[in-house]
C-alpha cells in the first residue's frame, strides 16, 4: 500500500529549481504640482505668466507635444498604429517587436482613445460684483493616449504611455523577469527560459541575488533615461521650475516559480492543494495569509470581498485568492512549474505608500516642490 503524496511532499521532494522575482510592474508617472486645481492655476499664472488661469492655455502645449511625437516617429521610420476597439495591444506590439532588429530603441507608437483624469475651466460668478471669471476644476475626458513601445538593453521590452492632454499623465510598464534575464546574460550565468521567466540555470543562488537587486533606484534611472530620448510635453524651463515626473505604483506583480522534476508532480500538487484548501477564502483562513485582523467578536470586520475560486481551463487547474484590491494566483505554468503570482493593485492595502521612492523633505517638513500654502490663484474680477 502506497501513501499518496501531499502538497508539502511535492514542494519538499520534487522542486528542482526555485526563484522569487518581481514580475510585471505598472507605474504611474505624474507631476505632483499638477495634481490639484490650485497647482494647475499656478502653472499658468505664476509660472507661465498668464493673467487668468484657464485650461484653454494648454491647447498650444498639447498640439506641440502631439506634433513632436509624430515628427519623432517619422524621422526614425517608427510605425504608428491606431489600436482598434477590443484589439489586444500587447499582441500588436509583439508582432512589431519580432521585426525589430536593433538592440535598443522605440519600435512602435500606438494610439488609443482612453478616458483619463484631467482638468477643465468652468465659468463662475462673483456674488458681490456679478462679474464672471474662469475657475479650474477636476474632470475626466476621452483623449488620445500615445504608447511608446521600446526595447531597452537592460530592461528588455517596455512601454511608456503619455496622455495627449494636460497635465499629460504617463504610465511605465516593464517586466522584472526580462531585466533579470539580461543581467544573467551579462554575468555569464547560463539559463533556460520559461516563457518570460526561468526554467533552470547554472547558478541559482547567483540568479536569486540578481533578482533581489532590482531596486527603485534602477527603475528610476531607467525611467529618466527614456524620458530624455522621447518627446516630452514640458520644456526644460518647466522642469527646472519643478514640473518633473515622479513615479508611483499602480500595479505590482511578484512571482515565485518552483520548477518540478516532472509534470506528474504538478498534477499531484494541485489535486491535493484543491482538496485540502477549498475553504481558503474564508475570513479566518485569509487572515493567516495576509496577517490582517478580519473579524473579532464585537469588532467591525475588515471591509472586503472574501472568496476562493478554483478554475480549470484546458485541464490546467488554478487557484485564486482575493484580498481587498489584491490577489494571489497559483497555477501549473506550461506543465513545468508551480507559479505563484501576487498582484497588488493598491499598496495601501498593506499600509505601504504608493510612491516608488519617498522624496526628501525640507527643514519645514514640506516636500521640495510643495508650496507653503496651496491656493487656487485664479484672480476674481
Amino acid at each position: 500500500m502506497s501513501v499518496p503524496l501531499s502538497a508539502a511532499d511535492v514542494l519538499g521532494e520534487h522542486v528542482v529549481f526555485e526563484l522569487d522575482c518581481i514580475d510585471r510592474m505598472y507605474c504611474n508617472a505624474y507631476v505632483r504640482k499638477l495634481t490639484y486645481p490650485g497647482g494647475v492655476a499656478s502653472f499658468f499664472t505664476h509660472h507661465r505668466g498668464a493673467t487668468f488661469a484657464s485650461t484653454c492655455l494648454a491647447d498650444p502645449i498639447s498640439k506641440r507635444f502631439v506634433a513632436s511625437i509624430q515628427q519623432f516617429a517619422a524621422e526614425r521610420a517608427i510605425p504608428v498604429v491606431r489600436f482598434e476597439k477590443g484589439q489586444r495591444k500587447d499582441d500588436v506590439a509583439h508582432e512589431h517587436l519580432a521585426r525589430f532588429s536593433d538592440t535598443e530603441g522605440i519600435y512602435m507608437v500606438g494610439v488609443a482613445q482612453e478616458k483619463t483624469s484631467t482638468f477643465r475651466t468652468e465659468k463662475r460668478r462673483n456674488p458681490e460684483t456679478g462679474a464672471t471669471y474662469p475657475w479650474i476644476v477636476r474632470a475626466s475626458a476621452l483623449v488620445n493616449q500615445f504608447y511608446m513601445y521600446g526595447l531597452d538593453v537592460d530592461f528588455g521590452p517596455f512601454f511608456l504611455k503619455f496622455s495627449s492632454y494636460f497635465p499629460y499623465g504617463a504610465k511605465l510598464c516593464f517586466n522584472g523577469h526580462h531585466w533579470a534575464q539580461r543581467q544573467a546574460e551579462a554575468a555569464g550565468i547560463a539559463f533556460t527560459a520559461l516563457d518570460n521567466g526561468f526554467l533552470d540555470c547554472d547558478d541559482p543562488d547567483g540568479l536569486q541575488r540578481i533578482c533581489d537587486r532590482l531596486s527603485e533606484a534602477k527603475i528610476e534611472t531607467f525611467f529618466r533615461r527614456w524620458l530624455e530620448r522621447v518627446p516630452h510635453p514640458f520644456t526644460a524651463k518647466d522642469r527646472r521650475a519643478g514640473y518633473r515626473y515622479e513615479l508611483s505604483i499602480l500595479q505590482a506583480e511578484f512571482s515565485l516559480t518552483q520548477v518540478l522534476d516532472r509534470p506528474h508532480s504538478g498534477r499531484v500538487f494541485f489535486e491535493q492543494l484543491i482538496r485540502d484548501n477549498l475553504d481558503l477564502g474564508r475570513p479566518d483562513k485569509a487572515s493567516l495569509i495576509f496577517d490582517r485582523r478580519v473579524r473579532l467578536r464585537g469588532r467591525r470586520p475588515t471591509p472586503s470581498r472574501w472568496r476562493t475560486r478554483v478554475l480549470t481551463s484546458e485541464v490546467t487547474p488554478s487557484i485564486h485568492v482575493d484580498y481587498k484590491h489584491s490577489k494571489i494566483k497559483q497555477y501549473h505554468k506550461l506543465q513545468r512549474a508551480i507559479r505563484t503570482e501576487t498582484t497588488i493593485n493598491d499598496t495601501r492595502d498593506f499600509a505601504i505608500g504608493k510612491r516608488l521612492k519617498e522624496p526628501a523633505r525640507t527643514a519645514a517638513g514640506r516636500l521640495p516642490s510643495q508650496p507653503a500654502t496651496a491656493r487656487h490663484s485664479t484672480a476674481r474680477p
